[in-house]
């Protein structure tokens, strides 16, 4: 076996034990990859910081995105996304929301891209009262004026979309979990909820999917919202199928979140079918396809130790969790947290790759592992990249990495033409978030967007932090 010679001056220098190794195979050269356990910040996956936000009717409580803080997350912590829970307290009462909250959402957005993050978003009217069951009225918004606002809100959420890692349904009841309300349930008894009530709900569901992009997608609060609103089962069967998924339709974009994960045997109310692992089979299944997230709630043991913890977001396909609540669980898991760290959401390792240039066109035969608990949910653009000292060309090849599943080995097979500049090339390969790869670098920041927002694989030697490339340390040379 040989070692693999050093990469391009806008790599460096790799270190020998970092290098890939690499044999001659009848058709081409054969390079086996090593992976890390190092902490990746990857986009829309990992731990999350909750950033809400307030506007009173007297238009104050309005508490801004600070750039340096948001970009300290990403670059001290690895945490690439924040749950940006806008509070909407003084629309509650009028149907038109004033410009200037909507300038100061842009401004949010603006400080996200600056620093190099993603926004779980969601809206909300009322936080509780006093007291506890919270006291009436509750202080959220009748569907008509939701509706209307949502129509108010959609030029930022379209214009910003590129930012958005999910939007989380919102609006209804406190918090926006959709069960202390004063007009979508009964606010005497919140379990009752009327045929009305549910219409009126999916009404604020279909707002929100018509407002975003058909490549974006929603969560509900439990499972069941999404089964009875759209009319789909609970159990397994119920849950998306291969070929429905990301096929634009209503349910393949909703997904769910679980805001007191692990606090009791059904979740307080997370899960109400008989017996409630029904409810668990019809998340295992959907969550191949759309995202699960949420918080954690309060101890109960063992549930909420990490063995059970682990395997529970291992088979839900957990994507995010919140990184401050609830501290007594977190502090539960002891070190196992940084296996979360790794784990949540998607964990891409390359694991052989063969490489072979003839007649014009080269073949690159892939193979890479998913160790994360969950797959990418929105969708990513994959290119193999030929760069020299003077050339860099892309080339777009067919892949979804939203079906390279969670705990399977996936095997691509490309064959494409080669550069026309004749030379030798490195062979990396990008997986670029579509929407941001074309823009060039962050405001006040010499990092580039690709290599921010591009996906980087769990392996020793291969990434790009300059360009969001991974080296495939494999070469060919055309004519």
């Amino acid at each position: 076996m040989r070692r693999l010679g050093t990469a391009l001056a806008v790599t460096g220098l790799l270190l020998p034990a970092q290098a890939a190794m690499a044999h001659d195979a009848p058709n081409g050269t054969t390079v086996s990859y090593t992976t890390n356990d190092e902490v990746i910040a990857n986009q829309e996956r990992g731990f999350y910081h909750h950033a809400e936000t307030h506007y009173y009717a007297d238009n104050s409580g309005y508490v801004p995105l600070d750039v340096t803080k948001l970009r300290n997350f990403r670059t001290q912590e690895h945490i690439t996304q924040i749950l940006r829970l806008f509070y909407l307290e003084k629309f509650a009462k009028q149907d038109v929301i004033d410009k200037h909250y909507l300038d100061l959402m842009q401004a949010d957005f603006d400080t996200a891209r600056a620093a190099g993050v993603k926004l779980i978003v969601r809206f909300a009217y009322a936080l509780p009262g006093d007291g506890w069951p919270p006291p009436t009225p509750y202080g959220d918004a009748p569907v008509s004026r939701v509706v209307k606002q949502i129509k108010q809100l959609t030029p930022i959420l379209r214009a910003n979309s590129d930012l958005i890692a999910v939007v989380q349904s919102g609006f209804v009841g406190l918090w926006g979990e959709g069960y202390y309300t004063d007009y979508f349930s009964n606010p005497a008894d919140p379990s009752q909820v009327s045929d009305q009530n549910w219409a009126d709900r999916k009404a604020v569901i279909d707002a929100l999917l018509r407002a975003l992009p058909k490549d974006r997608m929603v969560q509900v609060r439990t499972p069941y919202m999404k089964q009875r609103m759209y009319g789909v089962p609970t159990g397994t069967a119920g849950g998306l199928t291969a070929k429905q998924a990301y096929d634009g339709s209503a349910v393949a974009r909703i997904g769910q979140h679980n805001d007191c994960f692990l606090a009791s045997p059904d979740d307080f109310g997370t899960y109400l079918s008989d017996p409630i692992e029904l409810d668990k089979d019809f998340v295992a299944q959907d969550t191949n396809y759309v995202p699960e997230g949420g918080e954690t709630c309060g101890l109960d043991a063992p549930r909420s130790e990490w063995p059970s913890a682990a395997a529970e977001m291992a088979r839900l396909h957990f994507s995010f969790l919140n990184i401050e609540y609830h501290p007594d669980v977190l502090a539960s898991w002891g070190s196992n947290i940084e296996i979360a760290k790794q784990k949540l959401g998607y964990r891409f390792a390359l694991t052989q790759s063969t490489v072979s240039s003839q007649h014009g066109t080269v073949k690159v035969d892939l193979k890479l592992r998913n160790d994360g608990w969950a797959a990418p949910y929105n969708p990513r653009q994959v290119q193999l990249i030929f760069q020299n000292s003077k050339h860099t060309y892309k080339v777009d090849v067919p892949a979804d990495p939203r079906r390279w599943s969670a705990g399977a080995v996936t095997s691509l097979n490309w064959t494409v033409k080669a550069p026309p500049a004749p030379g030798k090339y490195r062979v990396l390969l990008n997986v670029a978030d579509p929407k941001l790869q074309s823009q060039s670098r962050l405001p006040g920041s010499a990092e580039t967007y690709n290599a921010v927002y591009a996906l980087r694989f769990a392996n020793n030697g291969t990434w790009q932090p300059t360009t969001g490339y991974n080296d495939l340390q494999q070469t060919v040379t055309t004519g």
